[in-house]
């Protein structure tokens, strides 16, 4: 892989990164505005962002350090919401180039959230292996957004109204449905995978004793067995031997 295909890699996975960049913003304002507002300093609440990368970690984990948690609590609040990262992570692992070593896996670990992993799984559709040069320029614009994000929230949360911070409150489930909607729209499959999921968890929600278990398990059943259920119904064929790489593609195709 010579410089020029290096830059062509590099470019493409931050353009792919930039839309993510943008939404993590509105959501990452909101956890640096409620982080301030119960008590925690402004540059606490930017580093936990630039460290963790976790929307529903973090929200989690800020409830638990308000209500003066235990290490323990803590740590198993984390290991059950984030539990999925490490499905996502054996899902990457069969999809990286062999030029990755340890460091390199370390290093793109730090930025394995939904939408990267989204936006990374759908270039390696067809067999075609993710580079290392590419995942590094995925992941700059989510880190910035993201800890810029919380920055700005951290400051601005001593001048907005109350009502405005309220509503606020739901930048995290637009950002969801702004992700789910379109290929929902375009795939059938898609569609139907995303419909279980969320009739899963209506079940788990309403039924007497299903509701007392913890969202994060929740959450865990309902992925796996929502794609399950899409691998069963719409199972991909095995991919071309002849198929190129990412990086033969153009920047246009990528």
């Amino acid at each position: 892989m010579n410089a020029a295909e290096k830059r062509r890699a590099f470019k493409t996975g931050f353009f792919d990164g930039l839309p993510i960049g943008l939404g993590y913003i509105s959501v990452s304002f909101t956890f640096g505005m409620m982080a301030v507002e119960k008590g925690m300093p402004a540059w606490a609440a930017i580093l936990i962002s630039f460290t963790n990368l976790t929307s529903a970690g973090q929200f989690a984990g800020l409830d638990v350090i308000a209500a003066s948690g235990s290490m323990i609590e803590m740590a198993l609040v984390q290991l059950v919401i984030n539990l999925r990262y490490a499905l996502m992570s054996l899902s990457w692992s069969q999809r990286l180039d062999p030029e990755f070593n340890l460091v390199k896996r370390m290093i793109i670990a730090y930025a394995d959230t939904d939408e990267v992993f989204a936006v990374s799984s759908a270039r390696a559709v067809g067999g075609k292996r993710l580079r290392f040069v590419y995942m590094v320029g995925l992941m700059i614009m989510p880190v910035i957004g993201w800890t810029g994000g919380t920055v700005i929230g951290a400051l601005a949360s001593a001048i907005l109204p109350d009502a405005v911070r309220s509503a606020l409150g739901l930048a995290i489930y637009g950002m969801f449905i702004a992700i789910i909607v379109p290929p929902a729209r375009d795939h059938r499959s898609v569609a139907i995978v995303v419909l279980s999921a969320v009739a899963v968890s209506c079940l788990f929600h309403f039924a007497p004793v299903l509701k007392r278990l913890s969202t994060g398990f929740v959450i865990i059943i309902c992925g796996v067995g929502a794609s399950a259920l899409g691998a069963w119904l719409f199972p991909v064929p095995e991919p071309d031997a002849d198929t190129p790489d990412l990086e033969e593609r153009s920047p246009h195709e990528c």
